[in-house]
């Protein structure tokens, strides 16, 4: 069963660093689907923004320990990537006015 280009890309990781690499690396950051490739998230990207893709980076992050009082528990695991856009493409704006 094909995903949709929305159920691969959760949302956008809007930190300074993220910020950063935007305006200096033509690179945007999201959050994606633990199991997601790159090929999906390339395309995803490329469906959704209309824009073309040079290459994506992922990362996986382990959910920390959260303790409520006597409780502990943990966050879920999810997975980052940065996607670098060929030279030339107009950069999407989702964080306007941060």
């Amino acid at each position: 069963m094909a995903k949709s280009a929305y159920q691969i890309i959760r949302k956008p990781v809007i930190t300074e660093k993220g910020l950063g690499v935007k305006e200096t690396e033509q690179t945007l950051v999201f959050q994606v689907a633990a199991d997601a490739t790159k090929t999906e998230i390339k395309e995803a990207v490329q469906s959704i923004f209309k824009v073309k893709v040079e290459e994506v980076r992922t990362a996986n992050f382990l959910g920390k320990e959260r303790r409520r009082g006597k409780f502990a528990g943990y966050r879920p695991d999810w997975k980052k990537a940065y996607v670098r856009l060929k030279q030339g493409e107009k950069m999407p704006e989702y964080a306007e006015n941060v």
